[in-house]
């Protein structure tokens, strides 16, 4: 009896997952291959054609010019820029807190706690007043910079060095006369490769989905991202705005086109770093 009512339970926790998240996946996967009126009168899981696919990128790169392609670009300039500033500052500090023992060390952790538990928009108002005070409102650094500060990226690498490096390896290369550098570069470092991949992948994908701040503090379509660049298409769509999308070609069929093309480079990301992704998760799990 107990394992039918598990198996019962099992079997409606699969159905709304289906009904919740994979239908509406494949909803989205199959809205291109549609005209816009199809959409309506058709099945909602059913294929149009190959051709509507052509028709529907057609219309979204003629959207303002290619539009598209200027906010896929500058995704990946702010992405790349603020990943590359991520790994520079988390990792050495993350080795820092685990390794190394200084006046307010706990502090300093605990505060990296605090602020990595607090949502993001709280700490909106005032990285916009900063970024205004400085004058970088608009500007590509005033996205990479506030997407550099990870917190949670810097915890990622503290919880590996202080479980999983071995301190009597660091204390060989000291008796050997290794510099603290040399240690963190030619030792630390290249033990920490599972981690490291881990905080890539987080920061990028955190990055490149960010909407709220991009959409504050950048004025100009020429420096959306691609989440921002889709929100306008939204209000270009007639279904969702009769008014400002009058005239265009911008319809359901090329909003989830674009919605596509946004969830892409994530995808094809997670796609070629699972096994770095797997051992960054198991990396700490267990102690020598």
């Amino acid at each position: 009896m107990k394992r039918v009512v598990g198996l019962t339970l099992v079997s409606l926790v699969l159905l709304v997952l289906l009904v919740f998240f994979v239908l509406p996946a494949l909803w989205l996967l199959l809205a291109p291959t549609k005209m816009a009126a199809d959409l309506a009168s058709e099945s909602p899981l059913s294929f149009g054609s190959f051709a509507n696919i052509g028709v529907a990128w057609q219309h979204l790169t003629s959207f303002q010019d290619g539009v598209l392609f200027v906010w896929l670009r500058n995704s990946a300039v702010y992405a790349v820029g603020a990943l590359i500033v991520t790994l520079i500052t988390s990792i050495p500090a993350g080795y820092a807190l685990a390794l190394t023992k200084f006046r307010g060390r706990k502090l300093l952790l605990t505060v990296t706690l605090i602020v990595m538990i607090m949502p993001s928009a709280a700490l909106v108002l005032p990285v916009f007043l900063e970024l205004n005070l400085v004058h970088l409102i608009g500007t590509a650094w005033s996205i990479i910079l506030p997407f550099s500060f990870y917190p949670f990226g810097v915890y990622l690498v503290y919880i590996y060095f202080a479980t999983s490096l071995p301190r009597e390896l660091l204390s060989a290369a000291r008796l050997d006369g290794a510099t603290e550098w040399q240690i963190f570069t030619r030792i630390a470092l290249p033990l920490a490769t599972p981690v490291v991949g881990l905080v890539a992948f987080f920061s990028f994908v955190g990055n490149w989905n960010n909407f709220f701040l991009p959409y504050l503090v950048l004025p100009n379509s020429d420096g959306f991202p691609i989440q921002v660049g889709l929100n306008q298409l939204l209000s270009s769509t007639p279904s969702f705005n009769p008014v400002a999308g009058a005239g265009l070609n911008i319809t359901s069929p090329e909003l989830a086109l674009a919605i596509i093309i946004a969830v892409l480079p994530v995808l094809v990301l997670f796609l070629f770093s699972q096994r770095t992704l797997v051992s960054g998760m198991l990396a700490g799990a267990t102690k020598e």
